[in-house]
């Protein structure tokens, strides 16, 4: 491995139009760890991955996000959770892909800003 290899992805932006608003969302409605904020940032812990909301500098920072799939070890009590805390979702879990014994479910969600989001989960099926 040379000095310019990737090693993993330390943090991933996503745009806001509302700091407040979508501050809000991610941390009382997705429950992330506030690590610390500033008047046009707040940063986030998802599990060792900083996540960013910021309000964009520019223009051609001002779109939607790529989507972020949040894992969590049992979709159907999350999904039953978030709902319980105001996430609206697209639809219910749904498998989207079967791999031998495995089955991969997802969830859609926008958040207050806009971008679309998911939360993922594997499941061995017998």
């Amino acid at each position: 491995m040379t000095s310019a290899s990737i090693q993993k992805i330390n943090q991933i932006g996503v745009p806001a139009k509302e700091l407040g608003r979508a501050i809000e969302f991610y941390e009382i409605k997705l429950n992330l760890p506030l690590l610390f904020q500033t008047d046009t940032m707040a940063f986030y812990d998802c599990g060792g991955l900083r996540l960013m909301l910021s309000l964009p500098e520019k223009e051609q920072f001002a779109h939607a996000s790529s989507v972020l799939y949040f894992e969590v070890a049992d979709i159907d009590q999350a999904y039953a959770e978030f709902v319980e805390r105001g996430v609206q979702f697209v639809g219910p879990p749904h498998c989207v892909v079967k791999n031998g014994a495995a089955e991969t479910w997802m969830a859609f969600f926008e958040d207050t800003e806009g971008n679309t989001h998911a939360l993922t989960s594997d499941r061995i099926v017998s």
